[in-house]
C-alpha cells in the first residue's frame, strides 16, 4: 500500500511519501539507541514536563490535528477533536501517575533488604492502526516516554500527517533527539526492524493477520510483544434493560467511528421479551442516522476509511445473506464519491456460517434472539474474539453472571464499552495478549527486577 493520504469523503489523493530508504532506518535506529542512552537517566519530573507539554499543545490545536484526521481517515470532525483532547487527558493521566506506577516496591523476605524496581527496556517498536490515529499512538507512547523508553513508530500508511503531526507535538513538548521518532515505511520493511537487535519490544494494534505476523517474528527473536487485535464485541440485552435507551444507545456502540472500532458493539444479543420492540428501535435508529461530509457538524457517520475496506465490508453481507441471514436494512454502498456504505443490520445469521464468526469494520451490526441470561452467555462466547463486551440489565444476579461468565478483557454494564486511561485494556483469544492503559499498561514494557540484599 502506498504512503499517501487520501481524502475518504472524496477519493482525492493529496499528499504522497517516499518510503524511507534502509540508510535512513538506520540512522534512525542509531539515533533512537544513543537518545535512550539519555534519555533512561532523566527523572520522573524531567519526563513529565514533557508529556505535560504534550497535553496542553494538543488541547489547545485538538481542531488543527482533528481535521488532520478527519481528512486521512474519514471520522466526523467532531469526533477527531474529541480524539486529540481524549489523547491529552492521556498524557496528563501518565505524567501524574508514573512515578508512583513504577516506584520501587518492598517485598518481606529473609533479606536484609528485596524489592522490584521498574527499569526501562530501551527501544520499543509501536506499530499502529488508522481507525482512532492519534489515541492509539498516545496511549502507548505516554507510558513508555515516562517510564524511559524511547519509540519508534510504524504507522497505517494512510495516515502519514496524522503520523507525522504526532512526531511535530512530542518535539514541540521537549522530546530529545531520537526519543519519539515517525517511520514512514512499508508493512514489508518492519521485518528487518524486529531483526534488528536495537529494538527490544513491540506493541501492534490491528488486524489478526498482522497480529500473528508481528508476534511471530518477535517471538522468533525472543522479544515481548503486546497485541491489541480485533474484536466482535456483543451487546447483551436482557429483558429488564429500559428498550428505548439501550437501543439508542446501540446505534451510538455500533456506529462509533464510523464503525470503524474493535471495541464497536457487533453482535447484537436481545432477550426474547423485548426482541421485537428493540429490533424495531434499532433498526430505526440506524436508519435515521445522518451520512454525510464528516466535516460537517450535523454529519453522524462519515466514510469508511478506505475503498478496499468498504468493498471487503460489502461482501461479508452479501456472503450473509446468501448462507440464509436477513437484511433488515441497509446492504449496500451509497451512490456518488467516496466510501460511504449504509448502516445495515442482519438477523438470522446462521451461526454456520463463516461471517458469524468475523469482524464487520464498517457500520454492520448482526441481531440475536435469546431465551435467557444463559443462553446469552454461551452466544456471546461463541467466537474466535474477546475484546470487549456489553450488558444492559437491571438485574443484580444477571449482572454478576454476565461479569463471570463472559470471555472478554472488559466488561460494561449499562454502558458502551470505552477505553479509559485509568484502566487496562486489552483482550483474550484471537483479540490479542498485554494489556494498555493503566498501572498494568506501563509496565508491559519495563524490566520487572528483582534485587536480593544479605
Amino acid at each position: 500500500m502506498p504512503i499517501a493520504s487520501i481524502n475518504p469523503a472524496t477519493g482525492e489523493t493529496f499528499a504522497t511519501f517516499p518510503a524511507l530508504t534502509a540508510e535512513a532506518i538506520e540512522q534512525k535506529l542509531r539515533l533512537a539507541q544513543s537518545a535512550f542512552e539519555r534519555h533512561r537517566t532523566t527523572s520522573f519530573q524531567q519526563r513529565a514536563e514533557i508529556v505535560f507539554k504534550a497535553a496542553e499543545i494538543l488541547e489547545q490545536e485538538a481542531e488543527r490535528f482533528g481535521a488532520v484526521m478527519t481528512l486521512e481517515m474519514g471520522k466526523t470532525l467532531a469526533s477527531a477533536i474529541a480524539e486529540a483532547k481524549k489523547c491529552a487527558l492521556g498524557c496528563r493521566y501518565y505524567a501524574e501517575n508514573a512515578e508512583q506506577f513504577l516506584a520501587d516496591e518492598k517485598v518481606a523476605t529473609t533479606a536484609s533488604r528485596s524489592f522490584i524496581r521498574y527499569q526501562p527496556l530501551g527501544v520499543v517498536l509501536a506499530i499502529m492502526p488508522w481507525n482512532f490515529p492519534f489515541w492509539q499512538v498516545f496511549r502507548f507512547a505516554a507510558p513508555a516516554i515516562m517510564a524511559g523508553n524511547v519509540a519508534l513508530l510504524k504507522h497505517s500508511s494512510n495516515v502519514p500527517q496524522c503520523a507525522l503531526a504526532i512526531e511535530e507535538i512530542l518535539t514541540r513538548a521537549g522530546c530529545a533527539p531520537g526519543v519519539f521518532q515517525t517511520l514512514l515505511i512499508e508493512a514489508k520493511q518492519v521485518e528487518a526492524l524486529l531483526d534488528d537487535p536495537r529494538v527490544s519490544a513491540v506493541s501492534l494494534t490491528g488486524s489478526e493477520a498482522a497480529g500473528q505476523s508481528v508476534a511471530s517474528r518477535a517471538g522468533h527473536q525472543i522479544k515481548k510483544a503486546v497485541l491489541e487485535l480485533g474484536g466482535s464485541d456483543p451487546f447483551i440485552v436482557l429483558a429488564s434493560a429500559d428498550v428505548a435507551s439501550t437501543a439508542k444507545a446501540a446505534v451510538g456502540a455500533r456506529t462509533i467511528n464510523n464503525g470503524q472500532s474493535c471495541i464497536a458493539a457487533k453482535r447484537f444479543i436481545v432477550a426474547e421479551a423485548i426482541y421485537d420492540e428493540f429490533e424495531k428501535r434499532f433498526v430505526e435508529g440506524m436508519q435515521a442516522l445522518r451520512i454525510g461530509d464528516p466535516m460537517l457538524s450535523e454529519t453522524e457517520v462519515g466514510p469508511l476509511a478506505t475503498a478496499t475496506i468498504r468493498e471487503e465490508l460489502h461482501d461479508q453481507v452479501l456472503r450473509a445473506t446468501e448462507s440464509g441471514a436477513t437484511l433488515l436494512t441497509g446492504g449496500s454502498s451509497l451512490p456518488g464519491s467516496g466510501n460511504f456504505y449504509a448502516p445495515t443490520v442482519l438477523s438470522n445469521v446462521p451461526r454456520t456460517s463463516p461471517v458469524f464468526r468475523e469482524e464487520f469494520f464498517g457500520p454492520v451490526a448482526m441481531i440475536f434472539r435469546v431465551k435467557n441470561v444463559d443462553e446469552a452467555i454461551a452466544l456471546a462466547n461463541d467466537s474466535p474474539f474477546g475484546l470487549g463486551s456489553s450488558v444492559w440489565t437491571q438485574d443484580p444476579a444477571e449482572v454478576e453472571a454476565c461479569i463471570d461468565g463472559i470471555e472478554a478483557g472488559q466488561v460494561f454494564v449499562n454502558s458502551p464499552v470505552a477505553s479509559d486511561p485509568r484502566l487496562p485494556f486489552g483482550g483474550v483469544k484471537r483479540s490479542g495478549f498485554g494489556r494498555e492503559l493503566s498501572a498494568i499498561g506501563i509496565r508491559e514494557f519495563v524490566n520487572v527486577k528483582t534485587v536480593w540484599c544479605k
